[in-house]
């Protein structure tokens, strides 16, 4: 069972180096979000959110839903693991393993 899960933690490994390939280079000033995204954001922030601050107005305002859905995500994941981990406590405590 062990050696199963080896392999497939080697062919995911594998899969993302695969996919890395095709990221922009890093810092590339002419990757999409810097040559498309950015500078929308930069020119119609405070005449769009009245935020003086750009980056403030990038999360709170352009990015309030993905990041109020990231943290559902993580806090779910999170209570995932706890359950996941208090049930073999339990089942230790049990006698069962």
């Amino acid at each position: 069972m062990r050696k199963w899960g080896v392999v497939g933690a080697l062919l995911s490994f594998l899969a993302l180096g695969q996919a890395v390939k095709d990221f922009p280079a890093f810092g590339d000033p002419q990757q999409p979000a810097s040559v498309h995204v950015v500078p929308r954001y930069v020119e119609k922030t405070i005449e769009e959110t009245k935020v003086p601050n750009t980056i403030t107005s990038i999360l709170a305002d352009y990015r309030g839903y993905d990041t109020n859905y990231e943290t559902v995500v993580i806090f779910t994941a999170g209570l995932s693991v706890m359950m996941i981990l208090g049930g073999a406590l339990r089942w230790r405590k049990n006698g069962k393993t």
